[in-house]
């Protein structure tokens, strides 16, 4: 095991990162481009590697960033180096955390930063070498409880690290095409609502092991074997042999007929284990899969839907799991209609134990993010819960966005907890099963492809079950946010 300490960043660094973005965001992030238009570029996602700038080539008259995206290291182009980067701060503050907790407080304000950087090197056709820093901050965050969190705080890390060898080639499309990777590598599958990098948390999520992908017409199929690698928040980050995570996940991308389907098996295993009375070491499998996209015409304008469904067996200690989760989403998007509004509906539904102790009923929301479908106050997990929701999307201008959203949530089963956004016991003991009402609000403006700012408010509204079980303050959660991407 590699191990060292570090000393803790100074508030400076979060700072210059915060000041970074106020100077991209001032004078403007966006390189100049010929009188021809732009060069075909791929768009800039959360997960870098996801990009192909293979065929990108910056023009004369392109600025600095533009050219570090694809530099040729050799004559013959064989070789080349891509580079980019990511800076993210945020403000939050807080009042009722965790419906009043009192220890050591509930209400705070402070500033998450965190700084990405990447190397993308190729080496001919079939082989690519990707490592990813990052450091994350947190400058106050004294008064909540958990204080400066893992979430929060990763004074310096290998957030990636793998080598890609490309053992089946495919066509030009890439159909037939195989890729094993091997090292330090993060997964989003589907929606996130299982399996995400946590793009939220200030410290993202991370695994060690192998995995390949093949591609193969409108299907992607993923296997993975791997270790968790929890955030040591100031030495190096090394994976829990103790928490292995394996599977496979296959996408099919929606064609002529308007549907796309996830199919996926995944296990995971965790040591020692208290499950609502249970306690032993896990090993649990998850089988599900998920559907999405048009339904037709409807009243002037276009229905959407998705369904995700899955189901968890294996055991905790010597007791038996049987568990369940579901969710469900139909939206509507009039024709014609000024800000090209979408209005949805949902339901987001996951198993509780009937009683304690023994076999298991309690779903494992594994890796998700679950801040985007159970309320931007992360005070609700995908275990022991029925949530219900609605909402409007609108664009306000052609690079502002608003979104507005209602959730309800109730507990499955009295007799297990409630659980927070990180699948641990929130509360026990609920006077009932009503556990809130929360209303999130939502702008993001992008001001050119590299700078983008957002903001939001949440109120989660304190139910009649919550007061039985300690203090029932409603919650009240504050944002403001920037991005530059390169």
């Amino acid at each position: 095991m590699l191990s060292r300490n570090r000393t803790p960043a100074s508030p400076l660094v979060t700072s210059l990162a915060a000041a970074a973005i106020a100077a991209c965001a001032s004078h403007g992030c966006a390189q100049a481009q010929s009188d021809e238009g732009p060069p075909p570029r791929p768009k800039f996602q959360f997960v870098r590697q996801n990009e192909d700038w293979s065929r990108f080539r910056a023009p004369d008259d392109a600025g600095a960033l533009d050219r570090l995206k694809h530099l040729a290291l050799d004559g013959d182009g064989n070789v080349w180096l891509s580079l980019g980067g990511r800076i993210d701060a945020r403000a939050e503050l807080w009042d009722g955390f965790g419906f009043g907790a009192t220890t050591p407080g509930n209400q705070d304000a402070f500033l998450l930063s965190r700084a990405i950087t990447h190397a993308d090197l190729h080496v001919g056709s079939r082989v690519r070498f990707w490592v990813e820093a990052k450091t994350a901050q947190v400058l106050g965050r004294d008064a909540l409880p958990g204080r400066r969190r893992g979430l929060d705080l990763d004074t310096a890390a290998l957030y990636q690290a793998f080598a890609d060898v490309r053992l089946v080639d495919g066509d030009v499309d890439g159909d037939g095409a195989l890729t094993l990777r091997v090292g330090r590598q993060t997964f989003l599958f589907g929606v996130q609502r299982l399996v995400s990098p946590l793009p939220w948390a200030n410290t993202l999520r991370t695994w060690d092991g192998v995995s390949a992908r093949y591609d193969a017409g409108p299907w992607s199929v993923t296997g993975f074997a791997t270790w968790f690698v929890p955030v040591q928040k100031r030495s190096f980050n090394d994976s829990d042999d103790d928490q292995e995570f394996y599977g496979v996940y296959a996408t099919r991308a929606p064609q002529a007929d308007g549907r796309g389907y996830d199919v996926y098996v995944l296990g995971n295993s965790r040591p020692n284990v208290t499950v609502n009375g249970t306690t032993g070491d896990e090993r649990r499998y998850t089988v599900g899969g998920r559907t999405w996209g048009a339904l037709g015409a409807f009243a002037g304008g276009k229905v959407d839907g998705e369904v995700e469904g899955a189901w968890q067996f294996g055991e905790v200690g010597n007791a038996d799991v049987s568990a369940w989760s579901i969710a469900a989403v139909l939206g509507y998007r009039p024709d014609d209609w000024s800000w090209s509004p979408r209005f949805f509906c949902g339901v987001d539904a996951a198993s509780g134990d009937e009683r304690q102790g023994g076999d298991v009923e309690t779903f494992h929301q594994l890796f998700p993010l679950g801040h985007a479908y159970l309320g931007w106050a992360d005070a609700v997990g995908r275990q022991n819960v029925f949530a219900v929701q609605a909402g409007a999307q609108l664009a306000l201008t052609p690079s502002t966005s608003l979104q507005v959203v209602g959730h309800s949530f109730r507990l499955i089963e009295r007799s297990d907890a409630l659980y927070n956004v990180g699948g641990g016991v929130a509360r026990t003991g609920l006077g009932g099963r009503e556990v809130g009402h929360e209303v999130d609000v939502l702008v993001n403006h992008k001001i050119d492809r590299h700078v983008s700012l957002y903001g939001g408010y949440s109120h989660l509204f304190a139910g009649d079950g919550i007061a039985a079980s300690g203090p029932s303050e409603d919650q009240r959660f504050l944002y403001l946010g920037a991005s530059v991407v390169f």
